[in-house]
């Protein structure tokens, strides 16, 4: 008597295992900017972990995007300070980063996306430290807070988060941009605000403000798909 073939296995939602397989490959793999920055921050975050807390806390401050940092070598700790997480979680950037991120890529292209990524982790960095900057100034602020640890991806990633407004469909992205600038925005309004809290906030209004990338990649796509004759 011939043996029955197998089917092939299934998910819970009675999908092929191997189809479901193939559509998370092609997920990263057209996404390999924010896989290749996520992989790099998995490393360091094992790197993190094997040191000592007190060498930890100087190796971090040296690669901060702080006052003293910033004027004594401001490129190298405006790149370094995006490849290194503060407080060791790893798992909550991977889901972040596939969620926002991966679809800010998959729709802008990785030149447009990291265009994006990059000019929030930038301009709200420098924004962020002049506004503490005057703070010490004026006494609002101690003179220690020019050396603090201030690292990570969290910048880029709210950026990134504003400029994806754009891709939600109508009449939705009015209510996205407002949960997004209600999110980044109480903060500013509680008595505990800190400096980070406004660069957060500045990072999402460069988002918004990188509009004309998004209409860029719109033009583009309508050349590659004209309408039938």
């Amino acid at each position: 008597m011939p043996r029955k073939r197998p089917g092939p296995t299934t998910d819970g939602n009675g999908k092929p295992a191997s189809l479901r397989a193939t559509a998370v490959r092609h997920w990263i793999a057209t996404a390999p900017g924010t896989y290749i920055w996520l992989t790099v921050l998995f490393v360091t975050t094992v790197v993190l972990h094997r040191m000592s807390p007190a060498f930890e806390d100087a190796f971090l401050r040296d690669r901060s995007t702080n006052l003293h940092e910033l004027s004594q070598k401001p490129v190298r700790v405006l790149i370094s300070s995006a490849f290194w997480i503060d407080g060791g979680r790893w798992l909550p950037y991977a889901v972040l980063f596939t969620v926002f991120h991966a679809t800010a890529e998959h729709w802008l292209g990785t030149l447009r996306w990291l265009a994006v990524a990059v000019t929030a982790h930038v301009v709200a960095t420098l924004v962020s430290e002049g506004v503490l900057a005057w703070a010490i100034r004026q006494d609002h602020a101690p003179q220690s807070a020019a050396d603090a640890r201030d690292i990570g991806v969290s910048y880029a990633l709210a950026g990134v988060i504003a400029v994806l407004t754009y891709r939600v469909p109508r009449p939705w992205p009015y209510v996205y941009a407002f949960a997004v600038l209600v999110f980044y925005g109480i903060p500013l309004l509680a008595d505990g605000r800190t400096f980070t809290d406004v660069g957060h906030f500045t990072a999402v209004l460069t988002g918004l403000a990188c509009y004309p990338l998004t209409r860029t990649r719109r033009k583009t796509q309508k050349t590659k798909h004209p309408t039938a004759q």
